[in-house]
Formats: structure tokens, C-alpha cells, sequence
């Protein structure tokens, strides 16, 4: 598996992301995919060859294994992976969208016929939305995932032995898996990072709401001290008017006298 485009592409997210999403993408890079990558293939690189059975009944250890091991770990976190990072993708993919229409705009009426979009990159209108639902989306992945695991793997940990009454086995049969302590470690780091992740991106919705709630109040006041302005301003005109009325002078006709036969 190349690693590579998903580093390019979580770098591609780094510079649309907040402060929060800063942080969960280092990590998500650094003590995720890298300890994947590194360490966590290698400890399970032996589960089945050294998941031993007290007997030679042939295709008994081969059913007790999948009992204990329906979906190994590295490749639940692998899809983990490649899931919880598929939500950045439609950042990356809604800015080039911007991009590629704000060109078009150009090409199509000029250089000096204004810009649809003050900044391709900032978080407004459906851009806001996309970041939103993409946060909301890693959020679901990763509580999805814990869930899977707590409910394959009871506790995230992994037994010493483990015992086995499946045919073919003739009885029931011990199984031993190889370096339990170890790989309990690793579910263990793994989960902890997964909980940081999934409080991350609960902090960054928290912070983008708060943060369009505070400006659309902002905006709401201005729009009120605005009318209240124009108002004033017009009743101070109107106030104007009458005063240069009042002060013009009044002529006053007299009808004629008629006089009486």
C-alpha cells in the first residue's frame, strides 16, 4: 500500500484546515499511519503462522483462528485509515471546483470583470458546509470503527489463551497467540489516538458553529445600527426641510373690496 498519496493529500488539506484540524492531521499522519505503517504490520506479520494448538487435528487451528480473528487488526485499521481520510478529500475536491470556475469566469469575461469568490480557499457559503459534513463524517468513522473492534475484540484486548471447542477439533483445544501483551499495546495506542482524533474534530465542529453563530450575530447587530442610522439620518432631513419651511416668508393675500350698489 502506498502511503504516499495519502500524505500528499492530507498536506493538500493542511493549508484549508483550523487549528483543530492542524492538529488532528499531525495526528493522524505521525501516530497513526506511520505507526501503522512502521511497527504494526510487523507485529502481526505472524498472528496465524504462530497461533499454536494443543493437537494436530488438521483444520483445527485454522477454525479457532478465524473464531479469534474474523478481520485481523491491520486491516481493519487500513480501511480505518483510508475511510476516516476520504472526508478531506471533498475539501480538496469542492476548492478545486472554486478554482476551476473562478478561471472559467476570468477566461470568459475578463481580467478586470471582478472575482465570484474573494478567496477560493475560505470557509464560506457551501465550502463551509463540505468542511462541516467532512468533520462530521471522520467523527462517524472513527466512533464506527471503535464500536467494530470493541464488539470483535471485547476490552480491545487480546487473551493469553484461548480456548476452542469447533469442529474438527476433537475436543476442547488450547490456542496460544503469539505476543498478546504486545499487540494489546498497539490496540491500545491505536484507540487512545482514535479518541484524540474523534475529540478533535468535536472541538473544530464546536469552534466553526460558535464561530458562525458569533458572526451572524455580529452581522445582525451592524444590519440594526445601520437602519437605526438611515432612520436618524432621515428624520434629521425631514427635521431640516421643516425648519427652511418655517423660515420662508409668508405672504398673505387680501381679496379685493367690493363695493355695494
Amino acid at each position: 500500500m502506498n502511503w504516499g498519496v495519502y500524505e500528499a493529500l492530507l498536506t493538500g488539506v493542511n493549508k484549508f484546515s483550523t487549528e483543530f484540524g492542524r492538529v488532528w492531521l499531525s495526528i493522524v499522519f505521525i501516530f497513526r499511519i506511520l505507526v501503522y505503517a512502521v511497527t504494526a504490520s510487523r507485529v502481526w506479520g505472524d498472528d496465524q503462522k504462530d497461533f499454536d494448538c494443543n493437537t494436530r487435528q488438521p483444520g483445527c487451528s485454522n477454525v479457532c483462528y478465524d473464531q479469534y480473528f474474523p478481520v485481523s487488526h491491520i486491516r481493519l485499521w487500513a480501511l480505518q485509515l483510508i475511510m476516516v481520510t476520504c472526508p478531506s478529500l471533498l475539501v480538496v475536491m469542492h476548492v478545486a471546483y472554486r478554482e476551476d470556475r473562478e478561471r472559467k469566469h476570468r477566461q470568459k469575461q475578463g481580467e478586470d470583470s471582478g472575482r465570484l469568490y474573494l478567496d477560493t480557499g475560505k470557509k464560506r457559503g457551501g465550502l463551509w458546509w463540505t468542511y462541516l459534513i467532512s468533520l462530521i463524517a471522520k467523527a462517524l468513522v472513527d466512533s464506527v470503527f471503535l464500536y467494530i473492534f470493541h464488539h470483535i475484540y471485547k476490552d480491545y484486548s487480546l487473551p493469553s489463551i484461548v480456548k476452542c471447542t469447533l469442529p474438527p477439533c476433537p475436543n476442547i483445544v488450547d490456542c496460544f497467540i503469539s505476543r498478546p501483551t504486545e499487540k494489546n499495546i498497539f490496540t491500545l495506542f491505536m484507540v487512545v489516538t482514535t479518541v484524540v482524533c474523534i475529540l478533535l474534530n468535536l472541538c473544530e465542529i464546536g469552534y466553526l458553529v460558535s464561530k458562525r453563530c458569533r458572526e451572524c450575530l455580529i452581522q445582525r447587530n451592524q444590519s440594526k445600527v445601520i437602519a437605526y442610522l438611515q432612520k436618524q439620518e432621515i428624520f434629521h432631513v425631514n427635521n431640516k426641510v421643516n425648519e427652511q419651511i418655517d423660515l420662508m416668508p409668508q405672504i398673505h393675500v387680501t381679496p379685493p373690496e367690493t363695493k355695494l350698489k
